[in-house]
């Protein structure tokens, strides 16, 4: 296995939906303006940064991020990437959902005709799996997604039961990185945001 791999977890920009807190799976909807701007100094963060490989989801979100961030030519569309299947819950915000299940969390209560924690936890599994065989001599993978997916990712890397993706935060636009201390998986990274 390809210790010493770092796996660059890169959530997408804004969009309409993240903005106002609706859930988004499988809604494909595109970046806002603002969205743009931040995938834009993405570039210019990443531009001399040299990755192995680099992976998006494919929703239109996550392939405009990777474009704009210099890296659309190159990158490989990766089902394993999608977001967190709502269900009945897509594009609805908590606040609504808990006016009909109150106390209603993502994390911890059945996602109705959607996708349970555990199996988007082995969606990761697979998607860390094919990013490190990328990478098989160490270096840099790319990871261009959306929020719970790369939440749940990083809690996977770390070993950690897939609802533990509770734990970590990314907001829009933000990269965070997974490494290693030795041969143990850590958070090199998270969350790093820019204006």
């Amino acid at each position: 296995m390809s210790e010493g791999t770092q796996l660059w977890l890169i959530r997408h920009g804004e969009t309409e939906w993240s903005l106002s807190g609706q859930h988004t799976s499988r809604t494909d909807i595109s970046l806002t303006d603002e969205g743009r701007r931040r995938a834009e100094i993405l570039r210019d963060y990443l531009k001399k940064t040299v990755f192995n490989a680099v992976f998006t989801s494919p929703m239109q979100r996550a392939r405009e991020t990777c474009a704009i961030a210099g890296f659309g030519d190159r990158a490989v569309i990766e089902n394993g990437l999608k977001e967190w299947d709502y269900g009945v819950y897509e594009g609805k915000t908590t606040p609504q959902i808990r006016q009909e299940i109150p106390g209603w969390n993502v994390w911890k209560d059945p996602i109705i005709e959607g996708e349970t924690a555990e199996q988007v936890g082995e969606r990761a599994d697979a998607v860390i799996e094919r990013a490190l065989a990328a990478s098989p001599a160490g270096g840099r993978v790319a990871l261009f997604a959306h929020a719970h997916i790369l939440r749940i990712l990083t809690a996977r890397w770390l070993r950690l039961e897939a609802r533990q993706g509770s734990l970590f935060i990314l907001g829009t636009g933000s990269v965070s990185v997974m490494g290693w201390e030795r041969e143990t998986r850590v958070v090199a990274s998270l969350n790093r945001e820019f204006e």
